[in-house]
């Protein structure tokens, strides 16, 4: 099998395992920066970072930042630019998992943050994001997910469902169309991927720098099913949380006030990327058995978008 960019999952230079134009997206520099890290320590690094970042989640996390000179990647307690998510020791391949469907993600028509995976000095790979919620200086920008919107604890973040996600929108965002349309995208998209953890919390307001308020780019997208299969839906659709029908998704897009010809578009274009995800699933990082139970998963699904 060809080896992939760990950023693009484009076939990979014979130089390495990343494109210099890659490398320049996600870091600035043409060259991949140190990372000295390795996995067992990561519990000690996270631990200093309690009552310094906002980074929630199962999964483990560390912020990171680049050194002045942008050669190394550092451990940043405040004002870090990237969250470094390793491997989990309860689920495998997690990493992959996400970085793989991020990149299917931008083929449906979502906007992701960049992304790529990097190698720990063990040898295993992390997934590595740029915040969306900073700017390059560090400085913070207004992101408020749905628990907070929904004025709910984040311990209800189960407690909810896509239509109440439509009625924050609609309430909240600057162009509340715009960005109803693409909260059903999203919700589609999670569905078709068999992500049983897209919760309150995974949905986020974020103010750009033209103070609109907008959906934020797609975050923590993984194929849960990969992991736990009989995984359903973390909020109910029509009150479904496992075989969502089109008319139960008809009914969801009345409920984001979009139009049916609208909702029957971003259900064909988001179920017309099974052939660039199965591609992408092929080069990616993920192992063998997975990458089946995942080409497979989509394959079923795309009908029920596609109106087949």
């Amino acid at each position: 099998m060809t080896s992939a960019c760990l950023v693009c999952l484009a076939p990979a230079p014979d130089t390495g395992r990343y494109h210099v134009r890659c490398l320049r997206s996600l870091f600035g520099v043409p060259r991949l920066p140190a990372l000295h890290v390795e996995l067992a320590k990561l519990h000690t690094l996270a631990l200093a970072m309690v009552g310094h970042t906002s980074l929630s989640g199962i999964q483990r996390k560390i912020s990171l930042g680049l050194s002045v000179e942008r050669t190394t990647l550092q451990v940043a307690t405040e004002g870090g630019l990237y969250i470094l998510k390793p491997q989990a020791q309860t689920f495998p391949s997690l990493p992959e998992n996400e970085h793989v469907t991020m990149r299917i993600a931008a083929c449906a028509g979502l906007v992701i943050p960049r992304c790529g995976l990097v190698a720990l000095e063990d040898g295993t790979l992390a997934y590595v994001a740029r915040r969306f919620d900073r700017t390059d200086s560090g400085a913070k920008r207004l992101q408020e997910d749905f628990c907070q919107l929904a004025v709910r604890s984040p311990k209800d973040k189960y407690q909810g469902s896509a239509e109440l996600c439509a009625r924050l929108v609609l309430r909240y965002a600057s162009e509340p169309l715009v960005e109803s349309a693409r909260l059903f995208r999203l919700l589609v998209f999670t569905w078709w991927t068999g992500n049983g953890d897209m919760h309150l919390k995974n949905f986020s307001l974020l103010r750009g720098d033209d103070g609109l308020q907008r959906l934020s780019p797609a975050y923590d997208l993984l194929c849960t099913r990969l992991v736990i299969p009989e995984d359903l839906l973390a909020l109910s659709i029509s009150g479904n949380k496992k075989n969502v029908t089109r008319r139960q998704w008809m009914e969801l897009a009345q409920a984001c006030q979009l139009l049916p010809r609208a909702a029957e578009r971003v259900m064909r274009e988001v179920g017309g990327a099974l052939e660039e995800a199965l591609a992408l699933i092929e080069r990616s990082a993920l192992p063998a058995a997975m990458q089946r139970d995942y080409a497979a998963l989509l394959a079923d699904r795309a009908p029920v978008l596609l109106g087949g």
